[in-house]
């Protein structure tokens, strides 16, 4: 089976989250010459696959086998591998089948290495998250078997298949305000406390607001306002509470307390609650890592193109290990049909994911 049957039969198995569709058990069987470990929990599937070739470093590649629901529009069945003028058609050929299949071929082809290589695979990426990446970490670390190295492959490249590499993500930290009010009749507004007059000389300073500069890596912190509501939907009474919710996409250099102390400084004289929660914290994989220069030259080799290092886009695993103090990059496929109807990737990109990681593997030392 060559990498491109293989990435075929990952996408007719039907895995929507927290399902794996029956390709762990596929994959079980088909790296043979691996331990495989499953860690299952809470109905999500877990699959961990390593074999040792001598005492050096560990690399594992790393990602998810679930996809979101095919929704509407598709103009063939989103579970059957569709082959049409050079590209693949089917659920998760970008999100992440197409990576899985790539690092896969090349791990199993792989015959001389001198460390450790590894697979971390998870039914529920798409989902919460909460029983998959994180229980196998928290399983390898027990025993003695966390990587020193990890490629999460996602799709990052933007334009061109190699021009982009992550080396960390933003964070996400949510916001509600909660302002209050006296309701009141809208006929005697000198006896009520009215939250959205109180907000509306504010909200200019608060929405869109940078919280600091960005830096090489990061594009600056940005506070995104998602909602904002108050009243009881109708014409006569002024409201006694006002609600609003943001989402800030943060850099290293913003954390909840900055945030705290802006809005703070924004709404002095209002009565207000703030409730601020963290879904994840931002990290960077230094560029001079070995992974990251393996990797980029891994690239420019194979696609004649020198990748730029980004931190764009939203959350994916890798935060997880990050957390390990483990160096961690995202290298795949072309982002633009992600979650869409149609979504496809190209037999080109798919052969030369798998051609890049076959070089990463053959290179890291």
């Amino acid at each position: 089976m060559n990498v491109i049957e293989l990435f075929k039969k990952l996408l007719e198995s039907p895995s929507v989250t927290p399902e794996d569709g029956g390709i762990f058990e596929f994959l079980s069987e088909y790296l043979h010459d691996f331990e495989i470990l499953r860690i299952d929990k809470e109905g999500v599937k877990n699959l961990f696959a390593y074999r040792r070739f001598g005492e050096g470093k560990h690399l594992c590649f790393a990602g998810h086998v679930d996809v979101v629901p095919s929704g509407e529009g598709w103009n063939s069945d989103p579970f059957v591998a569709t082959e049409s003028e050079g590209y693949i058609y089917a659920r998760g050929a970008q999100d992440m089948k197409s990576g899985v299949a790539a690092f896969t071929q090349a791990l199993n082809e792989a015959h001389d290495f001198n460390g450790t290589l590894s697979i971390l695979l998870t039914s529920d990426e798409e989902g919460p998250a909460k029983y998959g990446t994180v229980e196998v970490l928290a399983y390898l670390k027990e025993h003695n078997l966390l990587p020193d190295a990890v490629v999460v492959a996602e799709p990052t490249c933007e334009e061109r298949f190699g021009d982009a590499i992550k080396v960390g993500r933003r964070g996400s930290i949510n916001g509600v305000i909660e302002i209050i009010g006296k309701q009141g009749h809208a006929a005697y507004p000198e006896k009520a406390i009215n939250p959205v007059h109180q907000l509306a000389p504010v909200l200019s300073n608060i929405a869109g607001a940078f919280l600091d500069e960005g830096d090489e890596y990061f594009a600056p912190s940005q506070i995104v306002i998602t909602d904002i509501r108050a009243g009881i939907e109708t014409t006569n009474v002024s409201p006694g509470k006002l609600k609003m919710m943001f989402n800030v996409r943060n850099s290293t250099r913003t954390d909840k307390e900055k945030i705290d102390s802006f809005i703070a400084s924004q709404m002095k004289g209002i009565e207000y609650t703030l409730t601020l929660d963290q879904s994840a914290y931002p990290f960077v994989t230094d560029a001079n890592t070995v992974i990251v220069r393996t990797l980029s030259d891994a690239i420019q080799e194979v696609c004649k193109v020198t990748p730029k290092n980004s931190t764009a886009g939203g959350t994916s695993d890798a935060r997880f290990v990050a957390a390990y103090g483990i160096d961690v990059i995202e290298f795949g496929v072309i982002n633009d049909t992600i979650h869409a109807p149609n979504e496809r990737t190209s037999i080109a990109e798919v052969e030369n994911l798998y051609a890049v990681f076959t070089k990463l593997i053959h290179n890291f030392r």
